[in-house]
């Protein structure tokens, strides 16, 4: 297959792939639908984040190609109560330095992901996020020290070759 063949195979696999999370997601309601809907909708969740009051948040992220990271918050009874995209700028600007990897993944969900510079050292995760410049690809990433904690952030946007 030619590179362009390629590239329209994947956008055509693209706009499928997240046209239909939308409708899925669109046919699950807050306060109505079920864990097993969402199991039939959206599969096994990536990730099982058990909170405090005895509810769970599922993590569905949509990467490595996808700007979404869909979390869903399942009270102790099982009944979706609330479906949030992580990745957006206001849980970009809660992460603190020293935050672990599992905080920052408990925030953002899975890291599209991560390169090690032995040399800095850090080892580095990315998620792919919405451009501010349309067409560009942009990407969100949090450094990590050697002993796994968060010593800042950073991002990057680049356009088209071409």
């Amino acid at each position: 297959m030619n590179p362009i063949s390629r590239t329209l195979a994947a956008l055509a696999s693209a706009v499928g792939f997240y046209g239909s999370d939308g409708m899925h997601l669109a046919r699950l309601k807050p306060g109505i639908s079920t864990a097993q809907e969402v199991r039939e909708r959206l599969g096994a969740p990536a990730a099982e984040w058990p909170e405090d009051d005895g509810s769970v948040t599922w993590e569905y992220p949509r990467g490595p190609e996808g700007t979404r990271c869909w979390m869903l918050t399942l009270n102790a009874g099982g009944v979706l109560q609330k479906i949030e995209q992580a990745l957006t700028e206001e849980n970009f600007v809660r992460i603190q330095m020293g935050w672990s990897g599992e905080q920052v993944r408990r925030l953002l969900g899975k890291p599209d992901g991560e390169v090690k510079f032995p040399l800095k050292p850090e080892v580095v995760w990315e998620w792919r996020i919405d451009p501010v410049t349309p067409g560009n690809s942009a990407w969100f990433h949090v450094h990590f020290s050697p002993d796994g904690f968060a010593i800042r952030t950073s991002r990057r946007e680049e356009s088209p070759v071409g």
